[in-house]
């Protein structure tokens, strides 16, 4: 990439910052949404231990249905407020593209951050390999994060986004969570995880990230 490119990379997630912080609510609802189920969770199962892939699909189907709610809002707003057209043609394709996925991976990774520790602790769990634990984190949000720029960018004008996401998200986000979630129960479970998998999510995130800036082109200024 060029350094001018970089420069309006940067530019695109301070923008996003700067949205997130003067409109809080959006956000506050996907952190309560994971909140509230991890309470109900806790709740209903009263002191009994789920397995670790249980413990495991529960936390990336909470970070599922976030990146879900989220994504669905990258670029609804932006034509909502009016400024999608000023964005199309003064950002670049690429620049929009990874500024709010990098925008988005972020928040879906301190959003792992924070539910995790609080899961464990409700549901008596325990984390034996927490650097593992933390890698697939990161894999697992920065894939989900570009799909979901991807696929929201391409849900812009339907007036059924969040449906629609949800249907299209799902396919191309099982190669990121079958394996996240093998390799979160195996954190949780005591037993090392293969370490294949983690591989396979990243060989995954670059397959994902070289499709998606090729398609952004077409998807962006067709819009």
């Amino acid at each position: 990439m060029h350094a001018s490119l970089y420069r309006e990379i940067e530019t695109v997630f301070r923008k996003e910052s700067r949205l997130c912080l003067r409109s809080k609510s959006s956000w506050l609802v996907v952190l309560m949404f994971a909140l509230t189920t991890l309470s109900c969770v806790s709740l209903l199962l009263q002191g009994d231990r789920l397995t670790p892939r249980l413990l495991a699909a529960m936390i990336w189907v909470i970070l599922f249905f976030s990146l879900i709610a989220g994504a669905g809002r990258g670029f609804a707003d932006e034509e909502q407020s009016g400024t999608l057209m000023a964005l199309q043609v003064y950002g670049s394709s690429q620049a929009v593209l990874f500024g709010k996925g990098l925008f988005m991976a972020v928040l879906l990774f301190v959003l792992g951050l924070l539910i995790v520790p609080v899961y464990l602790i409700l549901m008596d769990g325990d984390v034996f390999s927490p650097a593992i634990l933390v890698l697939t984190l990161l894999a697992g949000t920065y894939g989900m994060a570009m799909a979901g720029t991807l696929l929201s960018a391409l849900m812009t004008g339907a007036k059924v986004q969040n449906g629609l996401l949800s249907i299209l998200m799902l396919p191309v986000m099982l190669p990121i969570l079958l394996p996240a979630i093998v390799l979160t129960a195996g954190c949780f479970g005591g037993a090392l995880p293969a370490l294949s998998y983690l591989v396979g999510m990243l060989l995954y995130d670059g397959i994902l990230t070289i499709a998606a800036s090729l398609l952004f082109d077409f998807l962006w200024y067709e819009d």
